[in-house]
């Protein structure tokens, strides 16, 4: 063999194992197993069945796809797309991803933050100007508060005197579940209507008492129809299962009557003369917090003070015996729609 016979197979095998070289490298981009002793014919062979059997294999997914959708139900095309929108905007959620979506706009804001005023500027004129009068971080004595309590009314009527009292009791306890009565020396400004349910013998004693109604068959007639024209009820422990149906009607208005509340008693007589008198009842709430009126602005300081100080006898003859901590946290004591007054604790 001549040098450039020699010269010409030399390239010419070159060039073999460069194509046999890129037909392997698309063998293994189409996963195909390769037999060690391959030539490049069986390679393209391999290689040209590989490529026809693909697009049978992509139709037989996409009919399984559609074999796998039903008409109608949850696995309606409908339904799977809606499945699909839904755990996209869940994906979002999750990444706190806000911004905006396929064709909608992104919300841009215009113009500056609005600026939000102070509570006290958001109120009447004539609140903000009483309110000028109390000291916001002082605490007042018992007897400065209520003095200033009656020139801090707003309104144009008698506003009721209210005492506001945190405990540190835990309601959810029976034995720190405060409720209890009280008679205030003055009243409280208000007419109560009393109405007593006892035995006929009864009736005649309530009414020189000052009962507004007195009945029994004739009263349940009047609960019967839903009517309610009194503000206390008074009952004597016989009839008091009689009232057992009007519990829905009676109880969520504070009304049921009560032995605790001094209104479930033998003596209506005297029951009628202590609610007239201005007993009332006062009982936490589910915060812990003891809502009271103890007058009008009308009766004065020195008869709010008396109301106020016959309210704390009673509210401290009330401590749990149980409680560890603090039992009085904090009083205020406001007019009807006038501003708070910080107080002095009156309990120990």
């Amino acid at each position: 063999m001549s040098g450039g016979d020699r010269i010409t197979a030399t390239t010419a095998g070159d060039t073999d194992m460069a194509k046999k070289a890129e037909l392997i490298e698309e063998a293994a981009k189409l996963k195909i197993e390769v037999p060690a002793k391959a030539t490049i014919a069986d390679l393209e062979s391999l290689i040209a069945d590989a490529k026809t059997k693909k697009p049978a294999a992509d139709k037989e997914v996409v009919a399984e796809r559609k074999a796998d959708v039903a008409k109608a139900g949850k696995r309606s095309e409908k339904a799977l797309e809606e499945a699909e929108e839904k755990a996209v905007k869940e994906a979002r959620k999750e990444a706190h991803d806000t911004s905006a979506q396929g064709d909608a706009v992104a919300h841009e804001k215009k113009g500056p933050a609005p600026k939000v005023r102070p509570l006290i500027e958001r109120r009447g004129k004539k609140f903000q100007a009483v309110a000028k009068l109390v000291e916001v971080a002082k605490v007042y004595t018992l007897a400065e508060a209520l003095e200033l309590a009656t020139k801090t009314n707003p309104s144009k009527f008698d506003a009721s005197v209210e005492v506001h009292v945190r405990l540190g009791v835990d309601p959810r306890q029976a034995d720190q579940n405060i409720r209890a009565t009280v008679t205030l020396p003055n009243g409280t400004g208000k007419t109560v209507r009393v109405a007593v349910f006892a035995p006929e013998a009864e009736h005649d004693a309530a009414k020189k008492a000052g009962a507004d109604i007195v009945g029994d068959e004739t009263f349940l007639k009047q609960l019967d129809k839903g009517e309610i024209a009194f503000d206390t009820l008074v009952s004597t422990p016989a009839y008091m299962p009689r009232l057992g149906k009007y519990a829905r009607l009676l109880g969520p208005k504070g009304l049921m009557p009560n032995p605790k509340s001094g209104t479930v008693a033998a003596d209506v007589a005297k029951a009628v003369t202590e609610a007239k008198a201005g007993k009332v009842e006062y009982r936490v709430d589910k915060q812990a917090t003891i809502h009271l009126s103890i007058g009008k602005v009308s009766f004065g300081a020195n008869k709010l003070e008396e109301n106020a100080r016959a309210f704390f006898g009673s509210l401290q003859s009330q401590k749990p015996s149980s409680l560890k901590g603090i039992y009085v946290k904090s009083t205020a004591i406001a007019t009807t729609m006038g501003p708070g007054i910080k107080v002095e604790n009156q309990v120990n």
